[in-house]
């Protein structure tokens, strides 16, 4: 079964991209590729699903079928919620709802269409698969 991390790096190296490459000219941060192809991103947001096929010549519904939303079947939306507030607010040392285990936070800087500042609160826990996209 090809999972989203195997099916984008596989494409970068077939096109002949380095990770610096793809981030260039999908206009993704490098840092946001790397967490796709280790895995730890299972879900991208249109905008970001859109580039990569786009660099990775390909449809996005074919990047679309790999992607797994882990959080919204296992954890309630309220604590998902909950957790996003509290990363924007700074908390430091979330507990993943799922397991308990350290949750690794950031938050993602992107702009919009009309070049509004966005952030989007992302975590992921460092034991279970459960993670937080936006």
């Amino acid at each position: 079964m090809k999972t989203l991390a195997k099916f984008v790096h596989e494409k970068r190296e077939e096109l002949g991209y380095t990770l610096k490459g793809l981030s260039i000219a999908a206009n993704i941060s490098q840092d946001e590729i790397e967490e796709i192809e280790e895995g730890k991103t299972l879900f991208l947001s249109v905008t970001v699903r859109q580039a990569l096929a786009k660099v990775l010549k390909c449809e996005p519904e074919e990047i679309k079928v790999l992607e797994k939303d882990i959080a919204d079947n296992i954890v309630s939306p309220e604590v998902i919620e909950s957790l996003k507030e509290l990363i924007l607010n700074g908390a430091g040392g979330l507990k993943c709802p799922r397991c308990g285990a350290p949750l690794q936070t950031r938050i993602a800087k992107m702009y919009d269409l009309e070049d509004n500042l966005v952030l989007h609160p992302k975590a992921h826990c460092t034991k279970c698969p459960f993670q937080i996209h936006s």
